[in-house]
């Protein structure tokens, strides 16, 4: 059974940093997509980011270009999200999830969370202006 754990969440002035951390098990082969999606108080999930498993292949919505960064440690089996010069508007539940994927591209735009299904709980930052 795939699990996903998030961790590293919690509160933060405009502008600060946070490192979300992301830890995997019970994957049967090593053909995925990773990625973070994040969800605001009455606002639909949206994707962040997605890394092709073992591989530098990544995806960044438009909205995080330049202060998002994406990475794996796959020792350690763990994804994670650098998160820098955060915003207000940044203030959501991150989610960690993965879906099989025969090619290395795991894009995160517009309903792509659809294609995805497995799923952590989600950690929750918040950043305060």
């Amino acid at each position: 059974v795939v699990q996903l754990v998030e961790s590293g969440g919690g509160s933060v002035e405009a502008g600060g940093s946070l490192k979300l951390s992301c830890t995997t098990s019970g994957f049967t082969s090593t053909d995925y997509c990773l990625a973070w999606f994040r969800q605001a108080p009455g606002k639909e999930r949206e994707g962040v980011a997605g890394l092709y498993n073992g591989r530098n292949s990544t995806y960044y919505t438009d909205f995080v270009k330049g202060r998002f960064t994406i990475s794996q440690d796959t020792a350690k089996n763990t994804l994670y999200l650098q998160m820098n010069s955060l915003e207000p508007e940044g203030t959501a539940v991150y989610y960690c999830a993965a879906r099989k994927a025969y090619v290395a591209f795991c894009y995160t735009g517009t309903s792509s969370k659809h294609e995805y299904n497995f799923w952590g709980r989600g950690t929750q930052v918040t950043v305060s202006a």
